[in-house]
């Protein structure tokens, strides 16, 4: 399968298709004469203009007033690549690098950045060999671009840096001599427009969204098990409660908790207690809003991956060469945050209905447990469950209220998007744990109200996950199956 890169309107949606399914990529016609007639226009403007122009005849950041000799370009923008290549830390799992591949090459496409046609293809060249270029977590301000992570994720192109490839790490010079490619010659201001750019940030967002959209529809599920396993009301679902509220994420999310419970034998039974703790009560108020926090980042990730972000911006139409701001992460950085703490709150509710769960209310044993006191039965998974929100609550402190000032100056204020990238992709994580906790746990609570039975949609679910965990009657050693409900997760197909 191949997907075309052009003008049309990429989604994060065919992303995750494009990443999923393994496409091929190449370039529209309309792209590929994008390019050549961008980088054109720039070769001539370069030849017959005498004023420096940022980062194709000059120095970079604060040496933005260094002229460079029209025989040292290419050898500038080679050291620029080099120089930058400062990442330490872990590395970028591969399928966001992949992502920071296709981003890219699809910023690339629009004609505003002066790369050649070689460079470009070349990119596409390791996206559909599959050698991912090695990139590391830290480095990244955020604000010139994603000058570190970038520059790890271009060095191949000259030969330099690391790449992976069928399995192995190998250096940028033997992946080159492995596939008979030469090294990429770079022109004038082409190391610039590898290296600006906001596809470090943007890559992690889009893979975070995709992640988060599906944790948002599994904590729905999860959370109307955990309902009827608590002996919860349905009421607090009622349609006019929402109407009178018209959160758009309240409205869904409450109509999503009825169409889980339609037939549900348990809740439809008499209740003793007029009222549910607001872990339970306050789902659509709770998890509505995490709904309408990720409807809002996703229009701005949106607009963000459709964007040429590199600087200076060339303009062939205009006859223009800008030097200005699309690097700057601030747009995405604070959604980027906003989507964290959406998601630490998503997994903070989820871990107060797996306390409620074990606490041994409303005819639920003690730790959920037959024998409670010989067995701890799953008294400690909340431990867990706690552990990984309170780091989340961390975690969720803005990174974009930061700044500190560098090149000596020159890039005063910078947005440190990508370090609010990196923490909302552990907060994911951790909030992906804490679900699979609370599905643990309410699986088992549920089973303690058997032979009566839950809705046909939550009855479906929980025999598919007791093919991987079984109903636990003793104490067993539970970080595998704690494991096995994180795959579940991951791999069982929520249609609903």
């Amino acid at each position: 399968m191949i997907h075309e890169i052009s003008a049309e309107h990429l989604t994060i949606e065919r992303i995750g298709e494009i990443i999923r399914e393994n496409y091929q990529l190449a370039l529209s016609d309309d792209a590929r004469q994008r390019i050549i007639r961008c980088r054109r226009y720039l070769d001539e403007k370069i030849a017959n203009q005498e004023e420096p122009v940022y980062g194709v005849t000059t120095g970079f950041g604060s040496l933005c007033n260094v002229s460079i000799g029209k025989d040292e370009l290419s050898q500038l923008q080679v050291n620029l690549m080099k120089s930058h290549a400062c990442g330490v830390g872990e590395r970028v799992r591969k399928d966001i690098v992949r992502i920071m591949l296709l981003l890219k090459i699809q910023s690339l496409s629009y004609g505003y950045s002066g790369c050649k046609l070689d460079t470009v293809e070349r990119l596409i060249d390791l996206f559909n060999h599959d050698i991912t270029p090695v990139v590391y977590r830290q480095g990244s301000l955020g604000a010139s671009g994603d000058l570190v992570p970038l520059a790890h994720l271009t060095l191949p192109l000259v030969g330099e840096g690391e790449v992976e490839m069928q399995g192995e790490v190998i250096s940028g010079a033997e992946m080159l001599k492995r596939m008979n490619w030469k090294p990429i010659s770079m022109a004038s201001k082409e190391g610039l427009a590898l290296l600006n750019g906001t596809q470090n940030m943007s890559a992690f967002a889009v893979w975070s969204l995709l992640e988060a959209e599906r944790l948002s529809k599994w904590a729905d599920a999860i959370a109307a098990m955990s309902l009827d396993a608590f002996d919860g009301r349905i009421d607090p679902f009622t349609p006019v409660v929402h109407a009178i509220r018209p959160h758009m994420g309240q409205i869904e999310t409450a109509e999503r908790f009825r169409k889980l419970l339609a037939d549900s034998e348990l809740i439809k039974g008499h209740k003793v207690h007029v009222q549910d703790p607001y872990s339970f009560r306050c789902v659509p108020q709770v998890h509505g809003a995490v709904k309408d926090t990720l409807r809002y980042v996703k229009s701005v990730i949106d607009i963000e991956i459709n964007s040429a972000t590199d600087n200076p911006t060339v303009c062939p139409d205009e006859d223009q060469i800008i030097s200005a701001g699309n690097f700057h992460g601030e747009p995405i950085a604070l959604p980027i945050d906003f989507l964290s703490i959406a998601m630490s709150e998503l997994a903070n509710i989820s871990e107060r209905r797996i306390y409620r769960l074990v606490s041994g209310l409303r005819g639920l044993p003690d730790f959920l447990v037959a024998n409670p006191g010989l067995n701890s039965g799953f008294m400690i998974t909340q431990y867990t469950a706690a552990s990984c929100v309170s780091l989340n609550k961390s975690l969720a402190m803005p990174s974009s209220v930061d700044s500190i000032p560098s090149c000596q100056d020159q890039e005063d204020l910078v947005s440190m998007g990508a370090n609010a990238a990196i923490k909302l992709q552990k907060v994911i994580l951790n909030t992906e744990r804490v679900l699979a906790i609370e599905l643990f746990n309410a699986a088992q609570a549920l089973d303690f109200r058997l032979p009566k039975k839950s809705s046909t949609i939550i009855m479906d679910i929980r025999n598919a996950f007791r093919e991987q965990v079984p109903f636990i009657s003793d104490d067993v050693v539970m970080y595998p199956l704690i494991e096995k409900a994180i795959n579940f997760l991951r791999t069982y197909p929520l249609n609903y």
